[in-house]
């Protein structure tokens, strides 16, 4: 799983080979973590799943 960025103890990784599925990368932090789609075309991303996260959680600080 080489890492390709931490940031505010996110650790935003990928694995090398994950069968058909379109680009995306994973960020764990302790037990909770995301996984995004990147859209390249559109530069977007899109969650496409979070695990042990609250709705607080989700939230940018401050808002």
């Amino acid at each position: 799983m080489p890492t390709i960025l931490v940031l505010l103890g996110w650790r935003l990784f990928f694995y090398a080979n994950e069968g058909n599925e379109p680009i995306h990368v994973h960020c764990r932090k302790g037990d909770a973590e995301y996984k995004y789609w990147i859209d390249m075309n559109n530069f977007d991303i899109q969650e496409a799943y979070s695990y042990d996260m609250s709705p607080r959680d989700k939230r940018k600080p401050g808002e």
